[in-house]
């Protein structure tokens, strides 16, 4: 079954968005990989976690002011995605480098969900150092619109 298939599908069932962002999560385990799966929604000057595959770590409904950093400024401000492909670079863009390194994390991807113009939030997937390229990147990419409605209804109930 294509993956679009199986993202209308979920999306179809009751109790949203649990079952829409189980779905995503294992499309995006199968597809591109990872060892941590968040998504972010843009609130103002934070940003604020709706979903998270590590909730220990990374809980629901953390937030932080990542929009003014320079990552802020690439992923959310300038709508592009980051591909961070070593720990130099996820020093750069992230305060909890040291953590995401103590999870196993060394590869960083992050796109930009963008409606009407604006970033309204990201997709994140962390995977070991060396993992994740451009075809990786892609392939990330390719499910943000299916965020639109989900960032959207996050951003009603802020």
């Amino acid at each position: 079954m294509h993956h679009e298939t199986r993202l209308y599908q979920a999306m179809q069932k009751l109790n949203q968005p649990a079952p829409f962002f189980q779905e995503l999560d294992a499309l995006l385990h199968e597809e591109v990989g990872y060892v941590l799966f968040t998504l972010l929604a843009v609130d103002g000057a934070e940003v604020v976690r709706i979903y998270s595959s590590d909730t220990e770590h990374y809980p629901v409904s953390g937030r932080k002011p990542m929009t003014d950093t320079p990552w802020g400024r690439h992923v959310i401000g300038e709508k592009k995605s980051f591909l961070g492909k070593d720990m130099d670079s996820l020093k750069w863009a992230f305060f909890d480098h040291e953590l995401i390194a103590s999870l196993g994390g060394g590869t960083q991807i992050n796109v930009p969900v963008v409606f009407d113009g604006a970033c309204i939030g990201t997709i994140n997937l962390t995977h070991r150092e060396g993992v994740y390229d451009e075809t990786h990147l892609a392939r990330a990419e390719a499910f943000a619109p299916w965020l639109v409605p989900y960032f959207l209804q996050a951003a009603r109930q802020a």
